[in-house]
Parts: structure tokens; sequence; C-alpha cells
């Protein structure tokens, strides 16, 4: 079991689709730390420059798959810095506006596997735990690819999957 309770001052949930970078393709990364790139909004952008910290624990959250639901968690080894794949025009994450400027608006964060669920936690079961009404993913409309998660509604969730640390 990983230890995870009280090892981060603020909790995240950020969503990847499997099929373009999965919880498994982080692991798979040398010391299993992937730059967290591609955001393009602004709202997200900003709490990636102003919120995420170092330490900070984030739920990975599968989604745009047959079953979506939160695979593991990770912790964010490197603060907010600029996202240059904005720049790169071999990247699906190009933004033509920011390269003609030279300088990337876009924020990553780097983050590292830290513990991978034996099931998913699938969207449809965590609504029906009545602790999570209040969360950002459950809000009908919700589309932000980071959220962030309430110290009560992390520990809940921890409590409904059997977590293995990441080697």
């Amino acid at each position: 079991m990983v230890k995870v309770q009280k090892a981060a001052s603020r909790y995240w949930l950020m969503k990847t689709e499997p099929h373009t970078f999965s919880y498994d393709d982080l692991h798979a990364r040398p010391g299993h730390i992937t730059p967290w790139d591609g955001v393009r909004n602004y709202q997200v952008r900003n709490m990636l420059r102003d919120q995420v910290k170092l330490g900070d624990l984030v739920f990975i959250y599968h989604s745009s798959c047959p079953e979506p639901g939160i695979v593991g968690i990770g912790r964010v080894v490197r603060e907010g810095y600029p996202d240059l794949s904005a720049l790169d025009k071999k990247s699906p994450y190009y933004d033509e506006k920011a390269a003609k400027k030279g300088l990337s608006p876009w924020i990553c964060v780097d983050v590292q596997a830290r513990g991978r669920f034996a099931q998913t936690i699938a969207l449809k079961d965590l609504r029906q735990e009545a602790p999570l009404s209040d969360m950002e993913l459950l809000r009908r409309g919700s589309r932000l690819s980071v959220q962030p998660v309430q110290p009560e509604a992390w520990r809940h969730i921890l409590s409904l999957g059997d977590l293995k640390a990441e080697a």
C-alpha cells in the first residue's frame, strides 16, 4: 500500500486519454516522470502556473475511453514552466500564434507515477458515492483537464481502491 494521505498540501485530478497517453505510458518513462504538456485552456494554464506545487499529489484519470475513471496517482516533481510543445511544429500541441511570437504562453508541470490502482475506479462508481457529490469531475458540463480535489474527496477515493506502489 502506498502512503499518500498527508504527503501534499493540495490534490488534483489530471485527465488523459489512454489511447494518446496512458498511466502505463507514464510508468514506462525514465524515472516514471513526464511533462504534463499540451494543456490549451487558460483556466487550467493558470492553475498549473499559480496553484499546482512541488509535491502535490494527483489522480491520473483516463477519459474518452470505454471505462473512464481513476487509474492511479502521481506526484508533481517540477512546478510550472513553459510548455515548449507549443513551439514544436512536429507536436500535436503546436500553437502557431505562440510560435510566431517565439514564446509559449502555455505551462506544464512534471508528474511522476506513484501508484496504480488494481482496478480502475470507474466514473460510474464515483457518481454513486455521496461524499463525492461536490467533486468538480462529477459536475454536469465539467471539462477541465486539471481539477482540484478536496482533501476529504481524496481520502474517500483512496479508500475505494487498492493502490499498489510503483517500483
